[in-house]
């Protein structure tokens, strides 16, 4: 099911901004006049148990890694290497939406994003972004909220 389909059969409230294609959350913030602390990074990660969970973060922030393995109570979690992200989210490193993802994942939300409404992602490609809710975001993924950024 394509990202529109997904977002209309929930009846959830987004807006897509067509902009250049660019992989780097900085460069896609630039070109969309977009704020950087509320466009999210979708980061895909795995356990040391194998399983993929969803990390979403501000864009001018850096994962902490060792927080998230801690709230998910896990020895250790990894990011998912840019040519294997595209095969378990459905979408291009830089394109990866906060929901609708091709694999069903856990997903965890950086406590700081709940300050804003809206927040922007990856709107399935690289040449757009995707404007949603916040509170969609954590209802549609029944998202954990969590300080995992520094």
């Amino acid at each position: 099911m394509d990202l529109e389909t997904y977002l209309e059969k929930n009846k959830i409230w987004y807006r897509f901004i067509e902009k250049s294609e660019t992989v780097h959350t900085t460069d896609a913030a630039k070109v969309a006049g977009v704020p950087l602390q509320r466009l999210t990074k979708n980061l895909v990660s795995v356990t040391d148990g194998g399983e993929y969970i969803l990390l979403i973060i501000a864009g001018d922030k850096k994962v902490n890694l060792k927080a998230v393995a801690k709230l998910l109570n896990v020895k250790k979690i990894s990011l998912v290497p840019f040519e294997k992200a595209e095969s378990i989210s459905g979408c291009p490193p830089g394109g990866t939406p906060s929901v609708g993802h091709k694999t069903k994942m856990k997903a965890i939300i950086d406590k700081q994003l709940l300050e804003n409404n809206t927040i922007f992602c990856g709107g399935g490609s690289r040449d757009r972004l995707l404007e949603l809710k916040t509170e969609d975001v954590i209802k549609l993924n029944e998202a954990i909220i969590g300080e995992i950024s520094k």
